[in-house]
């Protein structure tokens, strides 16, 4: 009998699988809902009476009952990295000309074009069959494990089909996609909400996003995401194209946006962009671009990354979407930097899927370009499809009363003055202390790319600079004096304030490139603030560094080490760094426990392209191993590593005498270390 039900519940198994995926990934449903529904039932029924039989990958467990109380990191193993955008025509033909300089004369290029879909990315990695882990892109390295939630999309398979994976050889992979919800689920999901009086979403990526970091699976099963998957990657280099991958997600049950084609030169990309801009408003769900891919992966690889974005893909950004409205005001509002920015506030109009109340107007050199006044109708777009922006004034419908626009003669929020430097459009309010900057500063402190205080939003931060809990973000790590108090304010009590002292005190572990980032030191991004880490190995270090020092480090410039000596020359900043040493943050890298080799202590410069590893690659293994790497050649280089193409380092290095080496030679070096 045991063997009976096994094998039924195995039937059951793989046939709903197929049903799912001729529903919700073909669009081709074979059965009715009712029959559907019964085949569920009864698989429900024998897993119920038969518990023993249940696997993990049974339709009846993609949604979880066990709260997800924790998001734990995953590593990427390859960097998700972003795209660089392209607006006009003749900024795809400078990328196909950059590809075709960085490859040998005699390749051929061929690109892939797909719609970019205005979702949230996702990394779905598989091992024999079965769905191991799905992880958010974070910042790039490191994502944040929501597996029990994309689980719960059923146009996602849990398991896959073992002969296709062993055709392909495919038994440790990772697909890349993108989750979205389509427009009109999205509208009467607002329109519900807005009934009960609840708060409605902003747009469907917001919403998107908001869904996949939910805590309770079973809520996010029932909100109507969806998936569009977009790259397949292997551990091996037996693929041979971007093309044909993609015909092998289909084949193994992944939707694939139908929209993609496969171009033989640029001028096939841009026809077939123009194609998907025209088709835009008829898809149902929302898309804000095109994705241009090189097609080969042997070229994708000798390409290779910038800090970023890839080499060899690029977006293509459609024309943004305009609407017109009124100008009721215009407010100034202050920055963590103390930049004033006047912000227009809007009659509430809908725009690509969202509700615009508000739009930066940038400076007030172009409020006077544009002769922006308060009172006028306004057409607004969103830039790049994500920030409104005001485009033009309306004339023929100008208030005749209507007066032009005035720099504030002091600060809008702490009343302090206000200076704008020579040779600047900005104006900056001189108050350090000004609450504004204040709060912005600890707001980049907490947030989730830099320390990553759960709990620690913009509403909370606003509330205790108010009362007088927050004066720095050194203070935050003072809070805990106070948790009594903290527990007596109107609608927040024990269990929530725990919850935040138990976030900042695990924000300690942060590393230190984190922290340095979180200090809010201008031009200092996530990026920069890893390379410097990772150079210096500590705060006290690049204290002491001077700006040729910090320049020497790749693709670090004059502006970041500029900024870099001017902040670390400001006691009170010292002064806050030493509060957040004393409160046990990092501020120095862990010791890699490397021991010495012929690679330790020893600088690289890396020219060309090389065949077998990216720069960012070669960059990471000689750090592992004790090295340096700089961006450009002098005396103090040990090692120059020339791939194909190498320019004019190559050169100086051999005017040098510097020691020049081969990619093969590299790779020795590496494996001797």
């Amino acid at each position: 009998m045991s063997n009976v039900v096994q094998k039924r519940i195995e039937e059951l198994v793989e046939v709903i699988r197929e049903h799912d995926y001729k529903y919700y990934v073909l669009a081709q449903p074979e059965i009715s809902d009712y029959e559907y529904d019964m085949l569920i039932k009864e698989l429900e029924k024998l897993e119920e009476e038969y518990p023993e039989y249940i696997t993990s990958d049974s339709p009846t467990q993609r949604v979880g009952k066990d709260l997800t109380k924790e998001f734990k990191p995953v590593y990427h193993q390859v960097l998700m990295l972003s795209l660089a955008n392209t607006y006009s025509e003749q900024e795809l033909f400078d990328f196909d000309k950059r590809v075709r300089d960085s490859l040998p004369k005699d390749e051929q290029v061929e690109y892939v074009v797909e719609v970019k879909i205005d979702g949230v990315s996702v990394s779905l990695h598989y091992q024999n069959c079965r769905m191991i882990t799905a992880a958010t892109r974070g910042d790039g390295m490191v994502g944040e494990d929501i597996t029990n939630n994309i689980r719960t999309i059923k146009s996602i398979p849990i398991r896959l089909n073992q002969k296709l994976i062993e055709q392909y050889d495919l038994s440790d992979i990772e697909i890349r996609g993108e989750i979205y919800i389509e427009t009109e689920p999205f509208k009467n999901l607002n329109a519900e909400r807005e009934e009960k009086g609840e708060k409605t979403f902003a747009n469907p990526r917001n919403f998107t996003a908001g869904t996949v970091k939910l805590q309770d699976p079973r809520i996010v099963a029932k909100r109507p995401l969806n998936v569009f998957t977009y790259y397949l990657i292997t551990p091996n280099n037996h693929l041979k194209t971007h093309f044909e991958n993609l015909q092998i997600l289909e084949k193994l049950g992944f939707r694939v946006n139908k929209e993609y084609k496969l171009c033989q030169n640029i001028a096939e990309v841009l026809e077939h962009c123009r194609r998907l801009e025209e088709k835009r408003a008829s898809l149902a769900y929302e898309i804000d671009g095109a994705v241009i891919k090189v097609n080969s992966l042997r070229q994708q690889r000798m390409l290779g990354t910038i800090a970023k974005s890839p080499r060899w893909a690029v977006a293509f950004k459609f024309k943004a979407r305009q609407a017109t409205t009124k100008l009721e005001k215009i407010t100034w509002q202050v920055g963590r930097t103390g930049t004033l920015t006047p912000v227009a506030e809007l009659k509430p109009v809908s725009l690509s899927g969202s509700t615009i109340s508000r739009a930066t107007l940038h400076n007030i050199e172009e409020i006077r370009r544009k002769d922006i006044r308060q009172g006028d109708t306004v057409i607004i777009e969103k830039g790049g499809d994500v920030i409104p922006k005001v485009v033009s004034v309306v004339l023929s419908e100008r208030p005749s009363d209507s007066k032009e626009t005035q720099i504030p003669q002091y600060c809008p929020v702490c009343n302090s003055s206000l200076f704008r430097p020579e040779n600047e459009v900005a104006i900056y309010c001189e108050n350090q202390k000004c609450p504004a900057q204040v709060k912005g500063r600890i707001s980049h402190f907490a947030s989730r790319g830099a320390m990553d205080i759960e709990g620690l939003g913009e509403a909370l931060i606003d509330l205790f600079v108010d009362m007088g809990f927050l004066h720095s973000y050194a203070d935050i790590y003072q809070l805990k004096e106070h948790r009594l108090e903290l527990i007596g304010i109107e609608r927040l009590g024990e269990k929530s304030i725990d919850n935040l002292l138990s976030s900042i005190e695990k924000s300690k572990d942060q590393p230190f490139y984190r922290v340095l980032f979180a200090l809010g030191i201008r031009y200092v991004g996530s990026g920069a603030a890893r390379k410097l880490a990772d150079n210096f190995l500590s705060i006290d270090n690049l204290i002491k560094a001077n700006e040729q020092e910090i320049e020497s480090v790749y693709e670090i410039g004059p502006s970041i080490s500029k900024s870099l000596v001017k902040f670390f020359s400001d006691e009170s900043n010292l002064d806050l760094i030493e509060r957040l040493k004393q409160s046990g943050i990092k501020f120095q890298s862990e010791s890699t426990s490397v021991r010495s080799n012929n690679i330790t202590n020893k600088t690289f410069v890396l020219t060309g392209t090389l065949e077998n590893m990216t720069r960012e690659e070669a960059t990471e293994k000689i750090l592992n191993a004790g090295g340096k790497v700089t961006s450009s050649v002098s005396k103090k280089t040990d090692f120059v590593v020339a791939g194909e193409n190498a320019g004019s380092k190559l050169t100086k290095a051999q005017q040098l005498g510097i020691m020049i080496i081969t990619e093969i030679e590299f790779t020795e070096l590496l494996n001797n270390a």
